[in-house]
C-alpha cells in the first residue's frame, strides 16, 4: 500500500513537472492587404504579420490569439485600415518567454500619418487558461513594487536631463520641465514583460514627435532575486523566480 501512494504521489509530481514547462508553438502567417482606394502610392497596402498559436486544444489556441491579437492589444481595426483610416503600414511580433505555462509576447505596429509613428505592447499570457496575466495576478505588494520601480525611474530622468544639458547640439535651456508630469504610477505596471532572467517595466514619457530624440528609455530591468519579495506566492511567476 505505502508503495503504490508513494507512486502515486510520483506521478502526480512528474506530471506537475510536466504543466510547469508547458509551452504553445507560435508560427507567424503573414498577410499582406491591398487598399481598394489608397490615399497616396505609399498606402496602397500593408503586412500583417499574425500569431498562430498551436496549443493542447483548439478551442485554448483560439482564446490565446484573442488574447494577443493586434486589434486587442493595440486597437488595430483592420477594416478602418482598408478603407478610411489608412494609417497602418507594418504589424509583427516577438516571443520573449514561452515556457512553464506562460507566454509574454511584444507586439509593434508602424505606420505613417502627419509623420510616422509606431506603438508596441507587450501582453504576458496564462497558457492554462489563454488569459491575460495582469499585475495583480502574479505581483504582491503592488505599492511598494511601484515604490522600488521609481527609484530607477528617478535616476533614469537625472540622466537624461544631465545628458541633454552637457549636449552642445541641444536647442533646449532647461530640459528638466519636460519630467514634469513623468511619474511611474501603478497603472504603468500593465505592460510588463518576462524573460528567463527577471521582469521589465515600461514607461512611456510621451514627449511630442519633434523631441522623441531626447526621451529616454524607459526600460527598468529587476531580476528575479531582486523581485522575489514581490512575487505572488503560489501565484505563475512563482514557478520562475527561485
Amino acid at each position: 500500500m505505502k508503495i503504490k501512494v508513494f507512486l502515486l504521489i510520483c506521478s502526480i509530481s512528474i506530471l506537475s513537472s510536466v504543466g510547469f514547462a508547458q509551452s504553445v508553438t507560435i508560427t507567424g502567417k503573414k498577410v499582406t492587404y491591398k487598399r481598394p482606394n489608397p490615399i497616396m502610392d505609399h498606402k496602397r497596402s500593408f503586412t500583417v504579420n499574425y500569431p498562430k498559436v498551436k496549443a493542447a486544444t483548439p478551442s485554448l489556441a483560439r482564446k490565446i490569439e484573442s488574447s494577443i491579437s493586434y486589434e486587442k492589444v493595440l486597437g488595430v481595426d483592420i477594416k478602418e485600415e482598408l478603407t478610411e483610416l489608412q494609417w497602418l503600414e507594418e504589424a509583427d511580433y516577438e516571443v520573449l518567454y514561452n515556457q512553464n505555462g506562460l507566454l509574454c509576447i511584444q507586439l509593434a505596429v508602424s505606420g505613417t500619418g502627419a509623420y510616422p509613428s509606431g506603438s508596441i505592447k507587450t501582453v504576458v499570457v496564462d497558457l492554462k487558461i489563454g488569459g491575460m496575466v495582469t499585475p495583480a495576478d502574479v505581483f504582491t505588494n503592488l505599492n511598494g513594487l511601484v515604490a522600488l520601480v521609481r527609484k530607477t525611474h528617478k535616476k533614469e530622468i537625472a540622466a537624461a536631463i544631465k545628458e541633454i544639458k552637457s549636449d552642445p547640439s541641444n536647442e533646449e535651456p532647461d530640459p528638466a520641465p519636460l519630467f514634469a508630469n513623468s511619474v511611474f504610477k501603478r497603472s504603468d505596471l500593465d505592460g510588463f514583460s518576462i524573460n528567463k532572467k527577471g521582469v521589465t517595466l515600461t514607461y512611456d514619457y510621451g514627449f511630442p514627435h519633434v523631441i522623441q530624440a531626447l526621451q529616454p528609455d524607459g526600460k527598468f530591468f529587476f531580476s528575479w532575486q531582486e523581485l522575489k519579495p514581490y512575487i505572488r506566492r503560489g501565484g505563475l511567476l512563482s514557478r520562475i523566480a527561485r
